[in-house]
């Protein structure tokens, strides 16, 4: 019966059908198949109603709005100023500079997605006018942009919380050291592959001190937003507000660059992404619903339990998993349909939650840069057109390696995840 629920699935992704369709499509067959038609009928909108009725979720299209918000207002571009004029001089000195302008962004906006339209449409074409490379260009700016997901604040974090039941704040906060170690092994990749480059001028204190200042509002956000959470100011959600109204002052009065026909379109891309996110929430609910009258977490869990298999190999076969799902799948898909199934069976592994918020948020910033569905290369592709899909793939491989390699230092030294959520309160 699992076999053939799943073929099913398979099924309607293959043939093109809009992933929030096929899981809820996938999930009423099999209400319809094992509950009869009254009663699958009677549990959809139950089903649907409960999956957002979450006062956490409020936070994710404040979030959306906020990234939006920023996006159009161009404040990546300034983040992008200031990276090159302090950091031009190093080697593979705008490599380098995106990258922190992409880390930067991703704790102002927690948009993957956003972080490489923004950083990449300014730093693309700046850094091939420099004669980098094109294939390091393209992976420099797709890895970093996927930064979006493990620095706080980030959506597919706050996801994790409202089906776990975990802290939003020690979630957040879990991502934090990882992040900025991600960070700079992206930018020792950046450097070994421009050390060939010659270097260029620094620039003047004085060009520094005048980007610092331009971009200085713009840094204050993730102070005020991430710090505001982890001093216990204010919730998640309500830092998520108070981000939407320090982005709206900074771009309407400080900088200048939004104006009120703007709000519209901003308006409506946010409700645009929200929906979708909602939709596949709704979708995977009816999904998941099926695969708990199956007893398929139990008898997973059992299974493993049963066949004393080790640990480690059973967290092998779920990074296997994920990064599979990743190839066809995007984050929110991928979160909604695993995370019900394997959560119980990490915690009866013993394995801590927060840690493995972690593991899997790297996860999915692999599923952004993995064909054929990844987003951030299309997202490159589309703001890039003389840029060729292989030549993007070349360039996030390494990027890839790298985020593995994350993945495996965790293993080893989890407390880089969980210490910095035990100590701050």
């Amino acid at each position: 019966m699992i076999v053939l629920f799943t073929i099913i699935l398979l099924v309607l992704l293959v043939i093109g059908l809009p992933v929030a369709f096929s899981l809820g499509m996938a999930g009423v067959a099999g209400m319809f198949l094992f509950m009869g038609g009254d009663g699958a009928l009677a549990q959809i909108p139950i089903l649907g109603y409960k999956s957002l009725d979450d006062f956490v979720l409020t936070a994710v299209p404040l979030y959306i709005l906020m990234s939006n918000i920023l996006l159009t207002g161009k404040v990546g571009a300034n983040l992008f100023e200031l990276g090159n004029k302090w950091l031009r001089h190093l080697p593979g000195g705008l490599g380098v500079a995106t990258v922190v302008a992409c880390a930067i962004f991703a704790a102002i906006t927690g948009s993957s997605v956003a972080c490489a339209v923004t950083i990449g449409a300014i730093a693309i074409p700046e850094m091939l006018s420099r004669g980098y490379d094109r294939i390091v260009v393209l992976g420099a700016v797709a890895a970093g942009g996927t930064l979006g997901i493990l620095i706080p604040p980030s959506i597919p974090m706050i996801l994790y919380g409202a089906i776990t039941e975990e802290s939003i704040g020690k979630l957040f906060m879990s991502g934090v050291v990882p992040g900025v170690i991600l960070t700079l092994m992206f930018i020792a990749v950046v450097v070994y592959r421009c050390r060939n480059l010659p270097l260029e001028a620094p620039a003047t204190w004085e060009e520094r001190m005048s980007a610092l200042r331009k971009s200085i509002w713009g840094l204050l956000l993730p102070v005020i937003v991430v710090g505001g959470i982890y001093t216990g100011i204010f919730t998640p959600t309500e830092a998520a507000a108070v981000g939407t109204v320090y982005s709206l002052i900074i771009t309407f009065i400080i900088y200048r660059s939004l104006t009120f026909k703007d709000l519209p379109q901003i308006l409506l891309g946010t409700v645009k992404t929200s929906c979708m996110i909602f939709a596949i929430m709704i979708g995977a609910t009816l999904f998941g619903f099926v695969m708990t009258i199956l007893d398929v977490p139990q008898t997973l869990t059992s299974f493993v339990v049963e066949t004393e298999m080790s640990r480690w190999l059973a967290f092998v076969a779920i990074n296997v998993l994920l990064l599979f799902l990743g190839c066809i799948l995007e984050s929110v898909s991928i979160i909604y349909i695993t995370l019900p199934i394997i959560f119980p069976l990490i915690v009866k592994l013993g394995f801590d939650p927060i840690w493995f918020n972690v593991v899997m948020a790297i996860n999915l910033e692999l599923a952004l840069i993995t064909p054929p569905v990844g987003m951030n290369l299309f997202v490159l592709q589309g703001i890039s057109p003389d840029s060729k899909m292989e030549q993007i793939i070349k360039g996030v491989m390494p990027f890839g390696a790298i985020m593995a390699l994350e993945i495996l230092l965790l293993c080893f030294v989890p407390q880089l995840a969980t210490w910095l959520p035990s100590v701050v309160k």
